[in-house]
């Protein structure tokens, strides 16, 4: 059983055990569970629901694991024979969290 769910405007696809890292969610502490009621589809073995815009009384329940940073991304901007090159990096902030169950 799997399901499409809207999380902080990103799309994902998620099962039950599976761990999923999305944007920070500021002011959520490790420990809280979360439920997310914008599930656009949901397969049942085999039984597909497809919402419009949104499967009624489908919703999944997850667990804040941390709040961590992911690797750094390195932009680099280049301009040949006119003497510019510059480099910039940064660290995105996630949030993880643990799929516990998905209710259709």
């Amino acid at each position: 059983m799997y399901a499409i769910v809207e999380i902080l405007g990103q799309q994902f696809k998620v099962e039950a055990g599976q761990k999923l890292f999305v944007h920070r969610m500021e002011g959520i502490e490790p420990g809280t569970e979360i439920e997310f009621e914008k599930v656009l589809l949901v397969d049942n073995d085999g039984k597909v629901a497809v919402g419009a815009p949104v499967v009624e009384g489908a919703k999944i329940v997850t667990e804040v694991k941390g709040h961590l940073k992911g690797d750094k991304v390195l932009v680099f901007k280049k301009k040949r024979r006119k003497d510019y090159q510059k480099m910039n990096g940064h660290r995105q902030f996630f949030t993880e969290l643990l799929v516990k169950e998905i209710v259709a």
